[in-house]
């Protein structure tokens, strides 16, 4: 694999990695989404390619964290409705990045998370009241998941980006903070685990990167501590506005970069 061993990086380097993954775990138990940071970070550090091969472990332990944090406030209706949605999205991606350039990839996903937050804004300003998120049941619920659901499927299988996607999703649907954390807590941590023998197939995962790996997860656990803490003191319209806020600044990154 092309990437930078531990021993290769310099003092800089190794540091902006570690602030890196400490905000991978607090965006997994505070604002989702704000790891978008995190993949801009190991990408300007590491080959963009084989970057996201070192992120993905990291990004799991994010996720076991956030799961035995949230575990009792999972929708579960509403990720049955997603996954075999997120599957074809994760086939979309694979033959797009068949042919894709990646200044193609990141002006593609870059819009769509600029695009959604704008729509989930105007549908938040429309509403007089929250939704329920049972309503993913009904017809409209069902069309808007399975919508949602191939976005999150093709950016996370070519960015390791589905978080805003998905944040974009669950704040659409009327997720309170508890149950928007715990349903995407498992989310990610099923769709990220079986992305692991594929990403070990293509060479993105190896003795090296793994190695890397972890030197850098120890710094996932107090970034998770520090989004629990903080998590419990931010209200329900500034966690929303924190979580779209995070999605518009991935989306201007991936298009100005």
């Amino acid at each position: 694999m092309n990437t930078m061993t531990l021993w290769d990086l310099t003092g800089w380097e190794f540091a902006a990695l570690a602030f890196a993954a400490l905000l991978v775990g607090f965006s997994k138990t505070a604002v989702s989404g704000a790891n978008t940071v995190s993949l801009a970070v190991f990408a300007a550090v590491l080959p963009a390619r084989a970057s996201t091969g070192v992120l993905l472990p990291i990004l799991i332990a994010g996720d076991v964290l956030a799961v035995l944090t949230y575990r009792r406030h999972a929708h579960w209706p509403t990720l049955w409705r997603l996954f075999p949605a997120v599957a074809a999205g994760v086939v979309v991606g694979t033959v797009f990045l068949m042919w894709a350039d990646d200044g193609i990839v990141r002006t593609s996903i870059g819009a769509i998370l600029l695009l959604m937050a704008g729509v989930t804004v105007w549908r938040r300003r429309r509403a007089d009241t929250e939704d329920d998120p049972d309503g993913v049941v009904t017809r409209a619920g069902r069309i808007k998941a399975r919508s949602y659901g191939v976005l999150g499927g093709f950016t996370t299988m070519v960015a390791n980006a589905g978080g805003p996607v998905m944040s974009m999703y669950l704040l659409s649907a009327g997720f309170r903070k508890l149950g928007f954390l715990g349903t995407s807590a498992f989310f990610f941590l099923i769709v990220n685990t079986s992305k692991l023998p594929f990403s070990a197939g293509l060479g993105l995962i190896d003795a090296d990167s793994l190695l890397l790996d972890a030197a850098l997860v120890p710094f996932v656990v107090p970034g998770a501590l520090l989004g629990k803490w903080a998590v419990t003191r931010i209200n329900q319209r500034l966690f929303e506005q924190l979580v779209i806020a995070a999605t518009v600044v991935g989306g201007l990154q991936l298009l100005l970069r």
